[in-house]
């Protein structure tokens, strides 16, 4: 088997499916490209294979398990911290044990950024190490470039006294104000933003490093983090399932056959850009009241709406209401590529703004964590495809503001509406012109892939 393989691939995704699905998504772009001499292997816990065993790959691509090593008593929504923390000290020794059982010996590492500890692993073993950032540029370079907020006051003890204040120093970011940060520089995920800052500074000691975005979306921050990074770098696109994504451009609907989803033959049957989709994320959510609030905001806007609800749906959905449909899973980029559907209500996670962004729908943001919050900055004021629901001050949003926004976000006729949705339709085609053949994503996935190769005789 090792002579007919001239790369073996080993990608070590963070444990949890905002990281895990942009990196087998990469995974199955570097086998479309290289489908016969390359073996690729994701390395996932236990209980991550148990999501995923099932789900279809090309055939150059494996799964590889590692021991359910985060303790049980570890909650990723209600102890993030620990739950992180547990992946810095857990996972570094079976996965050694692992790479060094296997019969093709690996080629390349790529990880997450944020698991750091794989750099020392790929200098003990003398593998090279690819760092894959699974947030956005930005994000990435706001962190990168940390001290200079320090420096200024913009976080910090004293920063809520410049909240408002706009920020134009940060090499390639469009100027965005203090509130738009991370929210782990001032507030949510600052327990834990010490060691992701480490994580992130560590990363350009990394042989590679690779960013999920598209180029023509970031350029000047991408291209000042080229210039300033010793250490070449990608932006392999999207990294979304757009390849397996089957529409039928003549009817706009997708085709029918025995495998057809409820949810999708319900999208069907509804008027061309008429559904309100909905999903807040798998991972943080909203408080009881203000969930209280937007449920039923929804519901007095009047539209037709689709709403991924984790737990319990019924609550979502009210007696005698037809208008609209609540499932706990489906899926997204599939459902936002539908012409039935005209706008996504969105927590603005990474994979999210980027599958929005693809599918050419207009979005209305209610970050609430992290990375959301530059990422809705990013939505609305960059791309100006978006609406804020929320301005981050946690002041609660209620039903009548909701039901008012819901109803004119979807109104086509209004002036802003056609401007917005045609800033939409724009952005779908840098991005999709990125991932077709001789667009720049292709472009750089091929170039890393060569660029792997060629660092084994170096």
């Amino acid at each position: 088997m090792a002579d007919s393989i001239s790369c073996h691939v080993v990608a070590i995704p963070y444990p949890g499916r905002g990281h895990i699905n942009p990196m087998i998504n990469l995974c199955k772009l570097i086998a479309l490209a290289r489908p016969s001499d390359f073996l690729i292997t994701v390395v996932v816990t236990e209980e991550w294979l148990g999501f995923i065993a099932s789900d279809p790959k090309p055939t150059s691509i494996r799964f590889a398990t590692i021991p359910n090593v985060i303790p049980s008593e570890v909650n990723r929504g209600s102890d993030f911290a620990g739950f992180y923390k547990s992946t810095l000290t857990k996972l570094e020794d079976p996965v050694e044990q692992l790479l060094r059982r296997m019969e093709v010996p690996a080629t390349v590492l790529i990880y997450d950024t944020y698991l750091m500890w794989v750099l020392n692993l790929g200098k003990r073993m003398n593998i090279p190490v690819a760092s894959f950032f699974t947030m956005s540029a930005t994000v990435f370079s706001m962190s990168y470039h940390y001290d200079l907020l320090l420096q200024n006051g913009h976080v910090g003890d004293n920063f809520s006294e410049k909240v408002e204040e706009e920020i134009d120093y940060l090499p390639g970011i469009p100027p965005i104000r203090v509130l738009d940060l991370l929210t782990c520089f001032n507030g949510k995920g600052k327990e834990v933003f010490p060691i992701a800052l480490q994580a992130i500074l560590m990363a350009a000691k990394a042989r590679f490093l690779l960013f999920v975005s598209v180029y023509e979306l970031e350029a000047k921050v991408l291209d000042a983090l080229k210039s300033e990074l010793l250490l070449p770098v990608y932006a392999i696109g999207p990294s979304i399932p757009y390849f397996d994504v089957e529409k039928d451009e003549n009817t706009s609907v997708w085709k029918k056959d025995e495998n057809t989803p409820d949810y999708l033959e319900w999208l069907n049957r509804q008027p061309e850009a008429s559904v309100l989709y909905i999903s807040q994320g798998s991972f943080l959510s909203v408080s009881n009241a203000q969930l209280e609030e937007i449920i039923t905001g929804v519901h007095e806007s009047g539209v037709r709406y689709m709403w991924i609800a984790r737990g319990e749906t019924s609550r979502f959905k009210h007696k005698n209401d037809e208008k609209g449909i609540v499932i706990p899973w489906c899926e997204q980029l599939r459902v936002l590529c539908h012409s039935s559907v005209g706008a996504f209500w969105s927590h603005c996670g990474w994979n999210s703004t980027k599958e929005g962004a693809y599918s050419g729908v207009p979005m209305l943001t209610f970050p609430l964590f992290w990375d959301q919050v530059p990422n809705s900055k990013m939505i609305v004021q960059d791309w100006k495809m978006g609406k804020r629901v929320s301005d981050y001050e946690g002041s609660l949003v209620t039903r009548e503001e909701i039901a008012k926004l819901v109803k004119s976000f979807m109104d086509h006729e209004s002036e802003e509406g056609k401007e917005m949705r045609k800033r939409a339709r724009e952005v779908q085609k840098i991005c999709r012109q990125a991932t077709n053949e001789g667009g720049s994503a292709k472009k750089d996935i091929d170039s890393f892939i060569s660029d792997m190769l060629n660092s084994r005789n170096n």
